[in-house]
């Protein structure tokens, strides 16, 4: 799996998004579109509203799912020697509260369908091709399996739906590492800073014979 585009990568389309105003998730201290819906540390979320406290007492993936969740996110954002990995910054958390946040709007197209099929789309590769689900297959082998899915571009159309689900997953694991305190401190962005301006340099009044 050398060539999947992994922290760094992802870490530079999130700073281009960050400079085009396109970060989806909000960022500490900063309300989401859901009134009240704030995610921060790997200690989970804070600020929340009563109908989102709510639905984090609810569970959407089972064991098993959120399992494979915790591995591939952590494949995704392995740590480093900057910060933590997807897990310890609290994207499986976070990944669920999306599947369940947007369930009931009718507006909004069916998220948790693909992510569950996604899901069971990697445990029947994995089955088929070691005989064992993704969750206890060797590191090797999961990459393995991941090198096939991780580039549309290149991709045999045969895995069209691994590729779907992987690259709409991997959105999702970047989304939530880097709106979360830990994301924010490895991005080492800062946001818009108070700026104090002192005026036009005196060299250029002088030449312009004002004060």
């Amino acid at each position: 799996m050398s060539k999947i585009s992994r922290r760094d990568s992802i870490r530079y389309i999130t700073l281009a998004s960050l400079s085009t105003g396109l970060l989806i998730q909000c960022q500490p201290g900063e309300e989401s579109g859901h009134e009240g819906h704030h995610h921060s540390s790997a200690d989970g979320f804070v600020g929340l509203s009563e109908a989102d406290k709510k639905l984090l007492q609810q569970k959407f993936f089972t064991d098993q799912e959120r399992e494979t969740v915790r591995v591939l996110a952590n494949l995704i954002i392995p740590a480093d020697d900057r910060s933590g990995n997807a897990e310890s910054a609290g994207c499986v958390a976070f990944i669920e509260f999306m599947m369940l946040d947007q369930a009931d709007l009718p507006y909004q197209p069916d998220i948790q369908t693909p992510m569950r099929g996604g899901l069971a789309w990697l445990d029947n590769e994995c089955l088929r091709r070691f005989d064992k689900n993704f969750t206890t297959c060797t590191e090797a082998e999961q990459k393995s399996v991941l090198d096939d899915i991780a580039f549309p571009d290149t991709a045999d159309p045969k895995f069209s739906q691994g590729v779907a689900f992987f690259n709409t997953f991997r959105d999702y694991v970047a989304s939530g590492f880097w709106s979360s305190k830990m994301g924010i401190e490895d991005l080492q962005y800062m946001g818009n800073q108070p700026f104090a301006w002192d005026g036009p340099p005196q060299e250029w009044l002088d030449r312009l014979g004002v004060s």
